[in-house]
C-alpha cells in the first residue's frame, strides 16, 4: 500500500498569461481601470479650465489631497482584492476598520503614559492590526470549517464588528493625544505625505505576495477552479483562513492610519469605504466569479474613485453625485468583466 502527500503546485496568476494572440478585449478589461483614471482626469482638468480656469491635476495640492484621500480605500481594496481573486468577498472590512482606528487610540493613548512617545505610536499601530486580525480569524474558520457562504460570514462579522467598536468608543470618537502619530498622519517627506509612502510601500509588497509567492498563486488557482486547486493539493481549509485574517490585518493598518490622519479614533471611520474597498477592486479588473485580478489595477481602481470624489467637489458639484458616478463605473466594469467571460468562453468552445 502506498501513500502519495499532496505536493505543492506552482499555478500560473491567471490562465490566459500565456496567450500571445490574447483579444484586445481582454486587454481592455484588465487595464479598463487606468483608462478610467486617465478620461476622468481629463474630464475635470477640462471642465476645471472651462468653468473656473483653475487646473485640476496641475496643482499639486490637489496631487496630494487626492493621494491621500485614496489611502484608506487603498488599504481596504488590497485585502478585499486577495478575497475577491479566491472568489470571496469580505463585508466586514468596513467596521474591522472603525474597531482598529478605536483600539489603536485607545493604545497609544495608555501606552504614552508609561513610555516613549514614538514607541506608544507603534504599540498603538500594532495593537489596532493584531486586534483586526481576531475578527478576520473567525471569518476564516466560519468559510473555510463551517462552509457557511462568505457574503452570510462576513456580513455577520460586519454587524459584531461594528457593535465591539461603538461600545469600545463609548459612542463617541477617541481623540489620540500623541505628537508623533499626528505627525505620522499629516506630516510630510520632502513634500509627500508620510500616509503615501506608508500605502506606497504596503502596495508594493502585497503586490509582491500576489504575484510572487506560493500564496499568491494558490489564490488565482482556488479562484479559478477550486476543485482543480485541491486535487493539486493545496490546503483549501487553511489559505481560506490565512486569506481572511491578511484582509482584516490590511483594514487594521488602515484603521491606524486613519486615527493617526485624524488624530483621533472614530467606530464608524470604515463604514463609507466598505463599498469603496468592492468598487476599486471591482474597477481595477478583478472578477467578482474569482481567478482574476491585481493589486496594481486595484491601486488604479481606488485612484478612479478619490478623482471622482474629490473632483466633483473641486468643481463645486453637490457630493450625492458621487455615489452615482462611482455606481455607474462600477456596473461598466461588470459588464465588461463579463463581455470578456463570454467572449473568452466562445473563443476556448471553437
Amino acid at each position: 500500500m502506498t501513500s502519495t502527500s499532496p505536493t505543492e503546485t506552482h499555478v500560473a496568476p491567471q490562465a490566459d498569461h500565456g496567450d500571445p494572440a490574447r483579444s484586445w478585449l481582454a486587454r481592455i478589461a484588465e487595464g479598463r481601470a487606468w483608462l478610467f483614471l486617465a478620461g476622468l482626469i481629463i474630464c475635470f482638468e477640462v471642465w476645471s479650465r472651462l468653468c473656473f480656469g483653475a487646473t485640476f491635476v496641475l496643482n499639486p495640492f490637489n496631487v496630494q489631497s487626492i493621494a491621500i484621500f485614496a489611502v484608506a480605500p487603498l488599504l481596504l481594496a488590497t485585502g478585499q482584492t486577495f478575497v475577491i481573486i479566491s472568489g470571496g468577498i469580505d463585508l466586514s472590512l468596513g467596521f474591522i476598520m472603525g474597531l482598529a482606528a478605536v483600539v489603536a487610540a485607545h493604545a497609544t493613548n495608555m501606552a504614552g503614559v508609561a513610555m516613549p512617545v514614538p514607541l506608544a505610536m507603534m504599540l498603538g499601530i500594532l495593537a489596532a492590526v493584531i486586534v483586526a486580525g481576531v475578527p478576520g480569524v473567525i471569518n476564516g474558520l466560519l468559510i473555510s470549517r463551517l462552509r457557511i457562504p462568505p457574503f452570510i460570514g462576513t456580513l455577520g462579522m460586519f454587524g459584531v464588528a461594528r457593535g465591539a467598536a461603538f461600545l469600545l468608543a463609548g459612542g463617541t470618537t477617541v481623540p489620540v493625544q500623541n505628537s508623533w502619530f499626528a505627525l505620522l498622519g499629516n506630516g510630510r517627506f520632502y513634500g509627500v505625505p508620510y500616509l503615501v509612502i506608508i500605502a506606497a510601500v504596503f502596495v508594493v509588497v502585497m503586490h509582491y505576495i500576489l504575484s510572487q509567492t506560493r500564496f499568491g498563486q494558490h489564490n488565482y488557482a482556488i479562484g479559478a477552479n477550486v476543485q482543480a486547486a485541491r486535487r493539486a493539493g493545496i490546503d483549501i481549509r487553511g489559505h481560506i483562513l490565512r486569506l481572511y485574517v491578511l484582509s482584516a490585518m490590511c483594514a487594521g493598518l488602515g484603521g491606524a492610519l486613519y486615527a493617526a490622519r485624524f488624530t483621533a479614533g472614530a467606530a464608524q471611520a470604515g463604514e463609507p469605504l466598505l463599498l469603496d474597498s468592492v468598487a476599486a477592486v471591482v474597477i481595477g479588473g478583478a472578477s467578482l466569479f474569482g481567478g482574476s485580478g491585481t493589486i496594481f489595477g486595484t491601486v488604479a481602481g481606488a485612484l478612479v474613485i478619490a478623482v471622482i470624489q474629490y473632483g466633483l467637489v473641486f468643481v463645486n458639484v453637490e457630493p450625492f453625485w458621487q455615489f452615482i458616478a462611482v455606481g455607474l463605473v462600477i456596473i461598466i466594469s461588470v459588464l465588461i468583466d463579463q463581455a470578456q467571460r463570454r467572449f473568452s468562453g466562445a473563443r476556448q468552445d471553437e
